[in-house]
């Protein structure tokens, strides 16, 4: 009965901890309904795993513990679905339900422990910690072979570049393709919506023209039908 009390314990800790991350941390930041229930079904089914494997011991724990590492080892996550901040999500649950899930541990070290990591994302994903740091793929309607000019033409597009990389040069129809991290301006950061630092955005050539030149399309208001009854 105690162990079960103990367990319910851990289990509770699990769920207030899970829930806090995912609930009061990421959702609030990042929005994404999607991982929601996968960062609460991996942390309580690894709670589970864990809490089993403690209880079977030696009775084949050591076989279900390596089922379990070649299980989380196939796990995907595709780089043009999950942002870098997600799979850190996704680490701190599984280490959220690794540290809860030992029955063995004290409450208090596994609450302590818990807490650590909860603050830990908290800071490192809070949206005032370097705010106005950008990341943007660009295309550029013009090749520009000088870093001095390149730099200049980010600067006047985006802000301050940080650092850039280019990652295409188009001779035949006079593009290039750069990956630029760039301070926003403090205006600009006031004023517009916020752009996720890891966000890429891929405008077309003809966009790049149009704001380059300076030329908006603004379209025209349809004209007024004439009555001829």
């Amino acid at each position: 009965m105690d162990s079960l009390r103990h367990l319910a314990a851990h289990l509770g800790l699990d769920l207030i901890a899970i829930c806090l991350l995912t609930f009061a941390i990421y959702y609030p930041r990042h929005r994404r309904r999607d991982l929601v229930p996968a960062y609460l079904a991996l942390n309580v089914a690894l709670f589970t795993i864990v809490a089993a494997l403690t209880e079977v011991g030696g009775r084949g724990g050591t076989a279900l513990g390596f089922g379990l590492f070649g299980v989380l080892s196939i796990i995907r996550l595709r780089s043009d679905a999950v942002q870098h901040e997600e799979v850190a999500y996704y680490f701190t649950t599984l280490v959220l339900g690794l540290i809860c899930g030992l029955p063995h541990l004290r409450f208090a070290l596994a609450a302590a422990l818990s807490a650590v990591l909860l603050l830990v994302v908290y800071a490192a994903d809070h949206p005032r910690l370097f705010a106005r740091a950008r990341r943007a793929v660009i295309t550029l309607d013009t090749v520009h072979t000088n870093p001095t000019a390149l730099r200049a033409d980010l600067a006047r597009r985006m802000g301050e570049p940080l650092h850039w990389t280019v990652m295409e040069i188009d001779f035949v129809r006079d593009l290039m393709v750069v990956d630029v991290r760039y301070r926003e301006p403090v205006a600009a950061a006031s004023v517009s919506p916020h752009i996720h630092p890891h966000t890429a955005t891929a405008p077309s050539p003809s966009a790049s023209a149009s704001a380059a030149s300076g030329h908006v399309d603004v379209p025209r208001p349809a004209a007024p039908a004439l009555d001829t009854a």
